[in-house]
């Protein structure tokens, strides 16, 4: 066998024919430090809509990428056929780091996470009063999902002219949340104005279940039409008319709204019920005497006492509780 030393004559080597006449791979990837910076609009079937420079232009995820994907509200950077003419492509080549990410499972035994939104401020959780009947459990895990994003939940309550808000309102008064309460007069008329003070500057998602009116209700802000559906009448559930996520700008560049497909489900097996505490402040601080991985549901909780000393509202606990609850029953119940 043949040897070489250091310095090897080169015309004494013999090198290997490469059969499929490509380029050897290499590890250095370039930087595209001249990419322009774009908002992830919508995805779908793997095409992207980005928004880059006012203008709507579609790409794809570059292969540098590997597994990693956007989603709606990424900040990304862009490279290739930037005009937006039609039968241009685009390339996707970098994700930017997210500030904030919603997330869901589909149900609470599936380990496969999936991102909602990315770079929201706020989650909107439209509820129906009446025609679907509100369902306070899908409520419940749908602001276990904001509090562990970090999102502000805004609780959308629509159709008050079927049925009144306060019984509802009541369940969650212990939790100060921000609501809007709306009806098919404020639709036709266009008296949103209530809500769109809400929006106002901030990067909003929009959740709810099939046929809560969700899409009219986003139609009716953004003064752009996507198709709606109507409740079945045997079954009191919708249809599901928003098949991807779109993200819309408000007029006059007052923010952005992120309407989602309708959810029946909003699993939550990604959350860690420990973190759920961060988003009750009052009663954070009274966790340090609790036993190590207490549940803050159990005899020994250091809650119990803390509020006893008046430290925090017992309502708020009790709504803790129930929250922290909703991975252990069904959304319906």
């Amino acid at each position: 066998m043949r040897r070489y030393g250091k310095n090897p004559d080169e015309d004494d080597i013999r090198s290997r024919p490469n059969p499929k006449g490509n380029r050897p791979r290499t590890s250095i990837r370039p930087k595209h430090e001249d990419a322009s910076a774009g908002m992830v609009l919508t995805v779908d079937r793997g095409r992207l809509t980005v928004l880059v420079d006012g203008r709507a232009v579609t790409a794809m995820k570059a292969r540098e990428l590997g597994r990693k994907s956007a989603v709606v509200g990424d900040r990304v950077a862009v490279v290739g056929d930037l005009t937006g003419a039609k039968d241009t492509l685009a390339r996707v080549v970098r994700v930017e780091e997210r500030r904030s990410v919603l997330r869901r499972t589909a149900d609470d035994t599936d380990p496969y996470e999936r991102v909602v939104v990315a770079n929201a401020d706020q989650l909107a959780i439209v509820t129906a009063l009446a025609d679907p009947e509100p369902r306070p459990r899908m409520i419940d895990r749908c602001l276990v999902a904001a509090y562990d994003a970090g999102l502000e939940p805004l609780l959308v309550l629509t159709k008050s002219d079927l049925a009144p808000a306060g019984p509802l309102l009541e369940t969650y008064g212990a939790l100060d949340l921000a609501h809007v309460v709306t009806n098919r007069d404020d639709f036709l008329t266009g008296g949103v104005d209530q809500i769109r003070e809400r929006l106002a500057g901030r990067v909003t998602a929009f959740v709810g279940h099939s046929g809560v009116g969700k899409t009219t209700l986003v139609n009716a802000l953004v003064e752009r039409q996507r198709v709606t559906g109507h409740v079945n009448a045997v079954t009191g559930r919708g249809r599901h008319t928003t098949t991807s996520a779109l993200a819309l700008p408000l007029p006059g560049d007052a923010g952005w709204v992120i309407d989602t497909p309708g959810v029946r489900s909003f699993g939550l097996a990604h959350i860690d019920p420990s973190r759920v505490i961060h988003a009750f402040p009052d009663l954070e601080a009274g966790t340090e005497e609790c036993p190590r991985a207490c549940s803050h549901d159990e005899p020994d909780c250091a809650l119990d006492a803390w509020v006893a000393e008046g430290h925090a509202e017992p309502a708020r606990l009790d709504s803790l509780r129930r929250l922290l609850a909703t991975r252990e029953r069904r959304e319906g119940d």
